[in-house]
């Protein structure tokens, strides 16, 4: 049985992962930085430990065994699709929650694992490793080892081919320590949709329904929902019935994602597995009623999955949307400071997957996701008014945000009618900017705070908004 476990992560996912744990009458064990010191996941654990980086697999392993952690969950960082961590612990006799290491480094190499996609019979795109015809322009340059738009180019032509592979494998050099890079057939309009599976040891798979992952910006996902709108149920059976042949196919074991390109005349390919828990997992909890990290530790304990596919139905509409500390109007550019004022949204069907509170340091150090706001309601046209009214009511102020451009995006004509691909931040221009002769809502928000009671919140106060501590002209 395990007892405690250490969490190698941090922010919102550590919280949330210690909240099921102490549910089950587990000690949480948490890990925490010199620029973490403060934070609040740490104060969210049973007990918390000094550590030099979230990204050296031997440290989180000696912390283990001098806590007297018998298990270590990687939650979602770049460890929890590493074979550095899963190994280190299948040495020391940790147990690591999470899928076998051969299952890790077979799925973190996309060659390898189309390879193994293809036997399967699950189907993938035609790719190459050097020059494909020119009748199959546009392609994509990817890297071998790594995600995250990391490593990635599009190529419109063969005479742009050398110069694309060329930078490609610096990048991902760079990034993931793996220089190598393919080519892949590029498709237009995709869709991105991914199936939640949980497999166990005794041999079972079963998928928890699939999720609608195309809003993107950078290659990176800010905003998921199930179920698709893209998906009939007739489509959904086959796309299951396609992820759990994947996962039987590398004996996979906890929960992971088989995520999906889906073309615009409804056929689906293999893009890639992701051998962890998902920061989109929330949207099939709050349909389904499964707790997945329940599930990844009863599982990493050697019971049987606690329920059949048979078992499994959707219940009504989830939306997630990530809060980032970024700028949107400026690329992205992520921003820090210190939040002066948190007060986010609640109600019926409100869910808030938090690292950060008021008085928090957002800095350069980690990725600027502060949190995830989910919202469940019976319909998708409900859940989107639903989650319209959670971003208007979520304040937010010390650091620029995306929450106005995430009710840009969920306020679009688009999103109400299920028109999505991974484009369409780039077709729409506009969702960048907020309507002309508005101001941004943290400078009228600064400045009603900033009002003193004898002036009423009058114009004096609007003097305040570009020199106040809550929100800074950056």
């Amino acid at each position: 049985m395990i007892r405690k476990i250490l969490i190698a992560n941090r922010g919102e996912i550590a919280i949330r992962i210690s909240h099921t744990l102490r549910e089950m009458g587990i000690a949480a064990a948490g890990l925490f930085t010199d620029p973490d010191s403060e934070a609040l996941h740490r104060r969210s654990m049973d007990e918390a430990h000094r550590i030099e980086s979230y990204l050296d697999a031997n440290e989180i392993v000696r912390v283990a065994l001098e806590c007297g952690a018998n298990a270590v969950h990687p939650g979602y960082g770049f460890l929890s699709e590493s074979t550095s961590l899963s190994s280190a612990c299948e040495k020391a006799g940790i147990t690591f929650i999470g899928p076998q290491t051969e299952t890790i480094r077979s799925m973190g190499d996309k060659l390898e694992a189309r390879r193994l996609m293809q036997a399967a019979g699950v189907p993938v795109l035609p790719a190459w490793e050097s020059n494909p015809p020119a009748s199959e322009y546009p392609v994509l340059v990817k890297a071998v080892g790594g995600g995250g738009g990391k490593g990635m180019r599009l190529v419109q032509k063969p005479s742009e081919l050398a110069d694309a592979m060329a930078a490609a494998a610096r990048e991902a050099g760079n990034a993931f320590n793996d220089a190598r890079v393919f080519i892949e057939k590029y498709v237009t309009k995709p869709r991105h949709i991914e199936l939640q599976v949980v497999g166990d040891t005794h041999g079972n798979v079963v998928h928890a329904f699939e999720r609608e992952c195309s809003i993107q910006r950078r290659h990176q996902k800010i905003i998921e929902e199930t179920p698709s709108p893209a998906v009939s149920p007739e489509l959904r059976a086959t796309m299951g019935a396609t992820a759990v042949a994947a996962a039987k196919a590398v004996a996979y074991r906890g929960a992971g994602t088989v995520e999906f390109i889906l073309d615009a005349e409804g056929r689906h390919y293999f893009l890639e597995m992701n051998t962890r828990l998902q920061v989109e997992h929330p949207v099939t909890e709050m349909t389904t009623g499964i707790d997945l990290v329940r599930e990844q530790v009863r599982i990493a304990e050697g019971h049987p999955i606690s329920f059949k596919q048979a078992d499994l139905r959707q219940t009504g509409h989830s939306i997630e949307c990530r809060i980032y500390a970024e700028v949107p109007e400026e690329n992205f550019r992520p921003d820090t400071g210190t939040i002066a004022v948190f007060r986010p949204p609640t109600g019926p069907g409100v869910r808030l997957d938090c690292g950060v509170e008021e008085g928090s340091s957002v800095t350069i150090d980690y990725d600027p996701l502060m949190a995830k706001l989910i919202v469940w309601a019976p319909t998708r046209d409900a859940a989107i008014e639903r989650m319209k009214r959670s971003l208007h009511d979520f304040v937010l102020l010390g650091v620029r945000t995306n929450i106005e451009f995430l009710g840009r995006i969920i306020s679009s004509r688009d999103f109400a009618s299920g028109n999505l691909d991974t484009h369409l931040i780039d077709r729409n221009a506009a969702l960048l900017h907020s309507p002309a002769g508005t101001l941004p809502i943290e400078a009228l928000l600064a400045a009603s705070l900033s009002a003193s009671p004898a002036t009423n919140g009058a114009s004096s106060s609007f003097s305040n908004v570009w020199t106040s501590g809550a929100w800074r002209n950056t």
